[in-house]
């Protein structure tokens, strides 16, 4: 205590803890505020692009992420099933893809950047199911000279494995190729194309 009768020690305490209890009143106050600058997740759901990381994909095998609350499927096509996809072009309605279902840098026999990887909508063209992966070159019974692709349970739609539709099935377009650019060597970001911005 001082000479004057006030006690400097318990003012310091007193100024530290007003300064703490503040401090964090503030951050409690700015977290929330800051965070608010973010996209929301409905934001996200509307179309913020998205990344689709296919480093442990096999020859063969496919993903699935979510783009505009729709499914989006990462395939890793084998040299067979490349193979097999310009033997399809006298069954099929648009071959090669005259049709803007995909972007200019897709219009190719392989509707795809890298020969190997296929991103596409999972979504029939027809009423909006979701069609079957069968990668298999197997007869089926939708298909005794079937070479892989997809087919739709719902009515019968059969896309190759480029998504490209068949002839004489309802489905009157290819499955639609998302914009979408790679961002490493096993990264795709869909929704942001490699001549544009988002989408």
């Amino acid at each position: 205590m001082s000479g004057d009768g006030v006690d400097t020690s318990k003012r310091r305490f007193l100024i530290a803890a007003t300064t703490v209890v503040g401090g964090v009143g503030a951050v409690y106050t700015a977290v929330p505020f800051l965070a608010s600058w973010l996209p929301s997740e409905r934001a996200k759901a509307a179309g913020a692009p998205v990344e689709a990381d296919f480093s442990k994909l096999e020859l063969g095998q496919m993903m699935r992420v979510q783009w505009r609350g729709k499914p989006v499927w990462v395939l890793k096509r084998t040299e067979e099933m490349l193979q097999a996809l310009p033997t399809l072009d006298d069954r099929l309605r648009d071959p090669n893809s005259l049709e803007p279902q995909q972007p200019p840098y897709c219009q190719n026999t392989d509707r795809s950047i890298k020969p190997e990887i296929l991103v596409m909508v999972g979504i029939c063209t027809h009423l909006g199911c979701s069609p079957s992966f069968v990668p298999e070159a197997l007869p089926q019974p939708f298909d005794p000279e079937w070479k892989g692709g997809f087919h739709c349970p719902c009515h019968g739609s059969k896309f190759d494995l480029a998504g490209r539709v068949f002839k004489g099935v309802p489905a009157p377009l290819n499955m639609v190729v998302p914009p979408y650019k790679y961002i490493s060597e096993t990264q795709v970001m869909v929704g942001v194309g490699e001549d544009e911005g988002a989408a």
